[in-house]
């Protein structure tokens, strides 16, 4: 099987690779100068604050609830309830922004709200897209039984989470093979503008792109409002959706998508069939400059939406994140477009391979670099490399990468057995020996331009006699090349582990940033934490000495510093279950200064439960803390514990 490669000059290459550097370097500008003022915050938002506190028992009601945000959020008019304990809503209205120098809005709630826990749910959409959701409860006066249960499932989740998120994924691979497939044609392979395979591939890149793009503009309102698929149709919520910077990059799209679709009319159509060289350097060269602009304002539409356009240095990580899909395209794309051309196209040459490997390396090149820059972006400490779930994805994605290098380089290794076989292999033409006299053998099949005597019937039986013997033979001459089919397998493997590479890619576009994560709970520490001391939980084992008089008295007492403290004390019977005491009473001493004893009466909550508010320890220190518990009229007991409260 003699191979020849395809005429593709050096100066052809040099040109479309410096309009795109300087194409990359013009988006990098605009950029820049169009986010030069952008404030820099943390990508996925976290509630980090709120007045009253989570789990706070406070005296008298307050006039509204107030939450803090780690970044700049999108509130709706239901955006934050307030539910009373039976769960009629105890707010007045759609939320406010305070404008505090922090993300913190509020909510004002009626007057003269009874004692008892209140139940506060929000939901907003955080500056890189993805809804975030949440809920607490705080208590008037003291803690009381509530119908309202907190929301168990995350924002985004349910049926309606499930298809947005497999449109996200065939978005990102649809991308992929219809930049990459359309990358390996023009810069590795031009005769495989006339090849039906890698037609088919760009083709359903395409297609699959536009289909992800469509089903996500559509599942966008029910994802970050009510979850219910059936408001995906509700024109109302597309409308709302189109005023968004997320709904406006998957607007922009698919206007991409349709100028994408006149470049593959004229890669496919006329650039296949055109026969004269100097016109088909031209065309080569206009095809790269329009390809190059239109793949990077598709990948565009992902940096303007996501993690890239907020947290830190934004100006710097959108055209970076620009890149780094670029090279992700141009590797995992043009490496599918080769098992492709491998496996479905006789007359693939080692030139157009060795093409591709050097294109793979380069693409290799800015990925690591992008994608370091990255890394310490979403990162921002070493720690958050194993303590938080992106750190985790992204070693995962580190290692597959690694793989993915080391079985490349096997497969540069076939490239190079391949390079300088272009005269025929003895097997092969054993093959094409073989393949004659088959054919000379085929007596009975009359040549292609006896077909008009024969009867029409009769002439396309013919027809697909000789189409499955030319494809038989031409497999035959694949197969018997030992290196093209080690090269075939090493990128088959390639391709596998890319697939999964782009799952877990996938996965950390969606995933809260290490760094967030790590603010987030520095921040609710500073607001949890008490001035002094720490939280003080006991477990006192009690006998009364009458019938069922034994039992453990639990105590907690927060935030178990100087000042005001919250105090819960729990009894409980044999098995570890509520037990039902006439009378708790407690006091606190301290011995040393002789303060005290400071005599606490707990309200009774419910079965085994009780509780006191506002409860004042003057100074820190060794405090005796003595409870004692009545069991019946007659029998009582007193027990007591020397712990460090401040």
């Amino acid at each position: 099987m003699t191979a020849t490669a395809p005429p593709f000059g050096l100066s052809l290459i040099r040109r479309p690779l410096a309009a795109v550097a300087l194409l990359a370097a013009l988006i990098s500008l605009l950029f820049g100068l169009v986010l030069a003022g952008a404030t820099p915050a943390s990508a996925h938002a976290a509630l980090t604050g709120s007045n009253p506190q989570d789990g706070s028992v406070v005296a008298t009601a307050p006039k509204e609830v107030t939450l803090t945000f780690s970044e700049q959020i999108a509130m709706g008019e239901d955006s934050i309830r307030v539910l009373d304990p039976s769960g009629k809503r105890a707010d007045t209205g759609s939320p406010r922004d305070l404008q505090s120098g922090t993300v913190q809005y509020g909510i004002t709630l009626h007057s003269g709200l009874p004692d008892g826990t209140y139940t506060v749910a929000w939901q907003a959409v955080s500056a890189d897209s993805h809804p975030v959701s949440g809920a607490f409860t705080f208590s008037v006066g003291a803690p009381s039984q509530t119908t309202v249960a907190l929301p168990s499932d995350e924002a985004g989740g349910g049926l309606v989470g499930t298809l947005y998120d497999i449109a996200r994924y065939a978005a990102y691979a649809g991308f992929i093979l219809l930049a990459g497939g359309s990358a390996f044609v023009l810069a590795c392979w031009q005769r495989g503008a006339g090849a039906r395979p890698l037609q088919r591939l760009v083709v359903r890149g395409w297609v699959t792109l536009t289909a992800a793009t469509l089903a996500m503009l559509f599942l966008r309102s029910p994802y970050t409002g009510s979850g219910k698929l059936a408001d995906a149709f509700d024109l109302n919520g597309l409308q709302s959706v189109l005023d968004t910077k997320p709904g406006a990059a998957l607007v922009s799209r698919l206007l991409l998508l349709g100028a994408s679709a006149l470049f593959i009319a004229v890669l496919f159509g006329a650039y296949a069939k055109r026969e004269d060289e100097k016109e088909k350097q031209d065309l080569t060269f206009g095809l790269a400059i329009g390809g190059a602009v239109i793949a990077a304002g598709i990948a565009g539409t992902w940096a303007l939406a996501e993690h890239a356009s907020a947290g830190i240095q934004p100006g710097i990580a959108m055209p970076v994140d620009v890149l780094h899909l670029l090279a992700v395209a141009a590797w995992l794309g043009g490496l599918t477009a080769l098992l492709v051309a491998l496996y479905r196209t006789p007359d693939i040459t080692s030139r157009a391979v060795r093409r591709f490997s050097r294109m793979a390396f380069g693409s290799v090149l800015v990925l690591a670099a992008t994608g370091l820059y990255q890394s310490w972006r979403q990162l921002g400490s070493w720690s958050a490399l194993t303590d938080t779930r992106y750190g985790q994805l992204l070693l995962i994605k580190v290692a597959l990468v690694a793989v993915l290098v080391g079985v490349a380089w096997i497969s540069r290794r076939w490239t190079g057995r391949l390079a300088g076989d272009e005269e025929p292999t003895g097997a092969e033409n054993s093959v094409a020996e073989a393949g004659s006299s088959e054919a000379g053998a085929e007596t009975e099949i009359p040549a292609a331009g006896d077909t008009a005597e024969v009867d029409p019937e009769r002439a396309v039986q013919l027809t697909r006699q000789r189409a499955a013997l030319t494809a038989t033979k031409e497999k035959r001459a694949r197969d018997a090349d030992p290196d093209r089919s080690g090269l075939r397998r090493s990128v088959m493997v390639e391709t596998g582990i890319a697939v999964v590479l782009l799952a877990v890619t996938t996965v950390l576009t969606s995933t809260e940033p290490g760094r967030t994560e790590e603010e987030a709970a520095r921040s609710k520490s500073a607001v949890a934490a008490p001035l002094t001391g720490g939280q003080v939980n006991l477990s006192l084992p009690f006998d009364t000495g009458g019938q069922n008089g034994k039992g453990t008295v639990r105590l907690d007492v927060t935030p178990g510093g100087t000042g005001a403290n919250n105090v819960h004390i729990w009894v409980d019977g044999p098995g570890d279950r509520p037990m039902d005491v006439p009378e708790v009473k407690l006091a606190f001493t301290l011995e040393s200064k002789d303060i005290g004893p400071l005599p606490v009466v707990p309200e009774r909550i419910t079965t085994g439960h009780w509780t006191a508010g506002g409860v004042q320890i003057p100074m820190a220190g060794d405090w005796k803390v003595t409870v004692t518990v009545r069991t019946s009229d007659i029998d009582q007991t007193t027990v007591d514990k020397n712990v460090k409260i401040g």
